[in-house]
């Protein structure tokens, strides 16, 4: 205990650096997209974080010890409110839980027992968090569980968060590839980098896939990005025409690239671009269709991109979230159906 009194600040500013570059990495992780997102007062979670972490590393640096105790304890109080949202959905996130345990080592580490001659015995469970004094600001003896509680009912009251994105209002059979008992369901967002990445060297695997038949595979777009809808209507639109598998599959690179190459946001832009690359379109009424495939992104809870179910029969399904886990779960499912052939 007396090592970690005396290095206190640098492990409290190292544990905020690591907190700063969870959110960091979380930012741009590719591996997959999570779709358990949240603000406070329209500011991105993410962004919210670091600030704080930066706050707790300012103050560390200057031995600020109480302004410290005081961050660290409102943290635990917003922590408590968004892991019990996490528990409610159903949905945990790696790096928001990291992060919560950057926030209590480093009030572990800070932590000190509250004076006892002062407290009465009947309070003590006020104190349990321990006490910090602010003179600068006239407080003296000030529970540090009071701070929580005002950190809970802050966050209570400005945070809005969401697990699974979906269309909103806004189409008669939703577009799939092939037939049969096996179906795969790729869910995917054109902006989100691992889904191109997985996208790019998605065909043969498909074809191959498709080759064997016995498969039906669909794709899902999941709106986890304001202009997706548009997107997804455009897929829609294409495979309507009377596009066949090559022409799907050549309908989503080109979606992909104008999403993170052209970076493309507006309908005009979107149309233009493919209209030069030569993709045809029908539009229609796809309301019901994109009712569905909400459906579908409720039902699989799919909270983060790529994502692929693999059904083997109705009652054997399997989730594979991330490209490494998807492609592990496409060469199992190859596998099975090349046994079955033989």
């Amino acid at each position: 205990m007396k090592y970690l009194k005396k290095y206190r600040h640098t492990i409290t500013i190292l544990l905020a650096i690591a907190g700063v570059a969870l959110m960091v990495f979380y930012e741009v992780c590719d591996t997959s997209c999570s779709y358990l997102e949240g603000d406070i007062w329209g500011v991105d979670l993410k962004r919210v974080g670091s600030t704080y972490m930066l706050s707790i590393i300012g103050f560390a640096a200057f031995k600020q010890t109480p302004f410290v105790r005081v961050l660290l304890a409102v943290g635990l109080g917003v922590e408590v409110h968004l892991f019990a949202f996490q528990v409610q959905n159903e949905v945990y996130c790696p790096f928001c839980l990291a992060f919560a345990v950057m926030v209590l080592a480093a009030f572990m580490i800070n932590y000190e027992a509250p004076a006892a001659g002062h407290v009465n015995r009947r309070k003590m469970w006020l104190y349990f968090l321990g006490e910090v004094e602010l003179p600068m600001l006239k407080l003296q003896k000030l529970p540090l569980l009071v701070v929580a509680l005002l950190g809970y009912l802050v966050i209570l009251f400005t945070f809005s968060g969401s697990v699974t994105p979906a269309y909103g209002q806004e189409g008669p059979r939703i577009p799939s590839l092939g037939k049969g008992t096996y179906e795969v369901l790729f869910f995917s967002d054109y902006f989100c980098p691992p889904c191109q990445i997985l996208d790019t060297n998605l065909d043969p695997v498909l074809k191959e896939l498709l080759a064997y038949g016995n498969v039906k595979i669909t794709f899902i777009d999941v709106p986890f990005s304001k202009a997706t809808p548009l997107y997804a209507k455009y897929y829609l639109y294409a495979v309507q025409a009377g596009a066949d598998a090559p022409e799907v599959l050549r309908i989503r690179r080109t979606l992909f690239h104008a999403a993170q190459e052209k970076n493309i946001q507006s309908k005009e832009l979107l149309v233009n671009y493919l209209k030069e690359q030569k993709i045809s379109w029908k539009e229609y009424d796809e309301k019901t269709v994109l009712q569905m495939l909400n459906m579908m992104i409720k039902q699989n809870k799919i909270n983060a991109t790529p994502t692929c179910v693999i059904r083997y029969s109705p009652s054997d399904a399997k989730k594979y979230v991330g490209t490494d886990e998807i492609w592990d779960g496409l060469n199992k499912l190859k596998a099975q159906i090349g046994t079955g052939k033989k």
